[in-house]
């Protein structure tokens, strides 16, 4: 199949919906405006009614923008119907036609576009193998496991060589072990295809293991736009820190910065801090801090006193539950062998390096 990798561009798009009983209008996406590169996959998260599905849906055309414009390559596709638009959705209910067999119903795309029997046979196949489904064209979608028709209607979007691929939570169906299974076969699968994505849901596993990059959206805003490991290190608010990864939230006061470091007094100790979100000046703030980042140490040692709650037994790891004045505080510790782990009722302080936290604004938003 011939690599189609172009960009999809929303230009400050917005979505309304009127509301008929009088009331203000409902804005499910407010100025939307960002680029996706040719060939990257980018996941829109959030929580439900964030506006991620909508604007999937706009960009497919299943919806029109109320305002801006939208772009795929060069083309304004903004007022254009689905058909009109080289994409392929992917929804969440699969919805294979259970009287045709696997091969049928991968086909069924190429066959609306007049494509010749012989060629139609030679891309089926050649698909089917690429997704580890060769042996099985002549079942129903009744005989085959939740992954398998996962990865039929993977191949019938991608049998039509779409330049943008729209999964709306395509996984949400599986098991939990599919899930994980399935992530890495669709990444592997864009990557190898070439092809640009645009990727929904509200689960966040699956977009930092899925994602080139990630777009964080609530109440229909664009609260932040990075890679993975930008959106969980360097969160740019207490909701994208909280809702991309566990953290922690000490309440502080910033009494200075010089150069990168940030003094911030702790109930009464001054802690020094690396890294500080956009725009923050003296005043109150708080420190997020990542359950791998914090340290327990013995009692008057670290930063925060407490006593150990319970500790969670991973194999890897070991969480511990730590109580403290500003609440329980989550701790990771990984590769626990060797590790002194503190017993549980056990009295304790917690810790942290100033180059692993991050100083945020005061408020939620």
């Amino acid at each position: 199949m011939e690599k189609k990798s172009v960009s999809v561009t929303l230009e400050h798009v917005t979505k309304r919906f009127r509301n008929v009983k009088g009331k203000a209008d409902v804005i499910a996406v407010n100025d939307s405006d960002f680029v996706i590169q040719p060939g990257e996959l980018v996941t829109l998260l959030g929580p439900s009614g964030c506006g991620k599905t909508t604007t999937l849906r706009m960009i497919a055309g299943f919806e029109l923008p109320t305002e801006g414009r939208i772009l795929i390559g060069d083309q304004d596709v903004t007022m254009l119907p689905p058909n009109k638009r080289d994409t392929a959705t992917m929804f969440q209910s699969y919805g294979l036609f259970p009287h045709m067999t696997v091969f049928d119903n991968v086909a069924y795309g190429l066959k609306l576009r007049k494509v010749d029997k012989a060629e139609i046979k030679t891309r089926v196949d050649e698909m089917l193998n690429l997704l580890g489904l060769g042996d099985l064209g002549e079942r129903p979608p009744s005989r085959l496991s939740g992954g398998q028709q996962q990865r039929v209607a993977l191949a019938r979007s991608l049998i039509v060589a779409p330049s943008v691929l729209l999964l709306d939570e395509p996984l949400s169906n599986l098991d939990a072990l599919l899930r994980e299974q399935m992530r890495v076969e669709i990444k592997k699968i864009q990557r190898a295809l070439g092809i640009t994505a645009v990727y929904v849901t509200h689960d966040r596993t699956e977009a930092m293991s899925l994602s080139d990059r990630v777009i964080v959206m609530k109440n229909g805003v664009i609260r932040q736009i990075g890679t993975p490991s930008e959106i969980y290190q360097s969160p740019d608010s207490r909701f994208v820190a909280g809702f991309v990864g566990k953290a922690a939230f000490f309440p502080v006061t910033i009494k200075g910065h010089d150069g990168e470091h940030y003094k911030a007094d702790l109930g009464g100790k001054i802690v020094d801090v690396k890294h500080a979100a956009p725009g923050l000046s003296d005043g109150r703030a708080v420190i997020m801090a990542r359950p791998e980042s914090l340290r327990i140490k013995g009692r008057g040692e670290g930063s925060i006193e407490g006593r150990v709650k319970l500790n969670v037994y991973l194999g890897s790891a070991i969480e511990s539950f730590v109580d403290t004045p500003l609440g329980e505080v989550l701790v990771e510790i990984d590769d626990p062998y060797g590790r002194k782990i503190y017993s549980e009722g056990e009295e304790v302080s917690i810790d942290f390096a100033p180059d692993r936290v991050r100083l945020l604004a005061e408020s939620e938003e």
